[in-house]
């Protein structure tokens, strides 16, 4: 705002300097001719000052300088600037001169008639000075009208705006709108108002729905994987049967863990683990390749960890424990077997490391949904995608790079 007026004020400046100098020189031409009908006149009075000839004008602001008749007929009047030396301040100041010629019987004059005018370094100085003051009094005057009267003017945006900073649709609060005198206010704050309201149905239902499908499908899946083992150890199949009946049931084991990480992917999407605390991911690590020990070395694996630093970071511990598994399971699922895992945790960082492939995963699709870095049958094509909506909700960077080994990295900007 306040560049903006002092751009303002320098545009206007310049305009006025010209206006005000094109005023000037209006003035200073009329009064001299005016001066020049004075001057004819008196010589008609006062013939004798016809003969004073002062052509530095050191007596005189005016000087009759005798010319030719045809010179006279032929003679423009003209303005111009010139110098002029003036005893009181023993310095040449600017001057305009008025050049006209005047006839008096048979005897023909060029009548030069001068007058000190304003220095225009010195209108330019006085014009910067009093445009300085006026910038600095309307930044002063806007900052105190703003804070003053437009700050309580405003207050009830301020207040919706602070509202809506702190604002979590998961967290079902309605925002406390004060009315205000201000037509436009109320008709903001009931707009946002309705619009809140609708969301919040909206995120309700939607999650109400996601829990219920979930639900719903979660206990159909669960009986018939259980009727199925219960007719298999009570019925003598063909291997035929066996075969056919075994896919069916893998087939329905996979989708009872593509409904439970969908529904796991939904909620921290919508925000739905209000609980956070200060989670330690050395200490969590330590826990969770504990508790991988076995699997490693029925793949004939090694998880070795190097907590170089402590990593601190405030989040679900919950969700923390899923991001850490998934990425130590993926690791395990798709790693080389007789190679090591390795994991490094420095201050602001977690990574993990592990032999696989001999070339690198799809980057641009590596976090998507469904998207299978392998043609692991149990695997479900979510566990990064979900690994990547935690960290995305708690301001962590995953990152995956390829150099010889597969590594994902946890960057933490606010580590603890």
């Amino acid at each position: 705002m306040a560049i903006l007026l002092l751009l303002l004020i320098t545009i206007w400046a310049v305009l006025f300097y010209f206006a005000m100098l094109d005023e000037i020189y209006d003035s200073l031409d009329d009064g001299l001719e005016n001066q020049t009908f004075l001057m004819v006149q008196r010589a008609v009075d006062d013939p004798t000052i016809l003969a004073q000839n002062d052509p530095e004008f050191k007596k005189h602001v005016y000087n009759f300088t005798p010319i030719s008749k045809k010179r006279y007929q032929n003679f423009e009047e003209s303005y111009r600037d010139t110098l002029m030396y003036t005893p009181n301040d023993k310095d040449y100041e600017p001057a305009r001169i008025y050049e006209s010629a005047v006839a008096f019987g048979v005897d023909h004059y060029k009548l030069k008639v001068i007058t000190s005018m304003v220095e225009a370094d010195d209108l330019v100085e006085n014009m910067i000075l009093y445009l300085a003051g006026l910038y600095i009094l309307l930044v002063a005057s806007i900052l105190l009208l703003n804070n003053l009267l437009l700050r309580k003017i405003w207050q009830p945006f301020y207040n919706l705006i602070a509202q809506l900073k702190d604002f979590r649709i998961e967290k079902n609060i309605s925002l406390q709108i004060s009315k205000s005198n201000i037509e436009e206010f109320n008709l903001l704050n009931s707009t946002v108002d309705k619009l809140i309201k609708k969301s919040t149905e909206s995120f309700v239902s939607q999650k109400h729905f996601i829990e219920n499908a979930s639900h719903e499908l979660q206990t159909p899946l669960a009986i018939s994987i259980n009727k199925l083992e219960l007719f298999l150890d009570n019925n003598d199949l063909s291997k035929n049967q066996l075969k056919d009946l075994s896919t069916v049931m893998d087939s329905l084991s996979k989708l009872t863990r593509l409904n439970k990480s969908l529904l796991l992917l939904s909620k921290i999407e919508n925000k739905q683990f209000d609980k956070e605390e200060m989670v330690d991911f050395t200490k969590l690590t330590k826990n969770i390749v504990a508790d991988f020990e076995d699997l490693a070395s029925h793949k004939k694996m090694k998880i070795s960890l190097d907590a170089g630093g402590a990593v601190k970071h405030i989040m679900n511990e919950d969700l923390a424990i899923i991001l850490l598994t998934n990425l130590i399971k993926n690791a395990l699922m798709h790693g080389k077997k007789n190679e090591n895992i390795h994991i490094k945790i420095q201050s602001n960082s977690w990574q993990i490391r592990n032999f696989g492939s001999l070339k690198e995963l799809d980057r641009p699709s590596l976090f998507s949904r469904f998207k299978k870095s392998s043609k692991h049958k149990n695997s479900t094509g979510l566990g990064l995608s979900i690994s990547k909506a935690i960290a995305d909700r708690y301001g962590i960077e995953l990152t995956y790079t390829f150099e010889g080994t597969h590594t994902f990295r946890l960057q933490f900007a606010n580590s603890h």
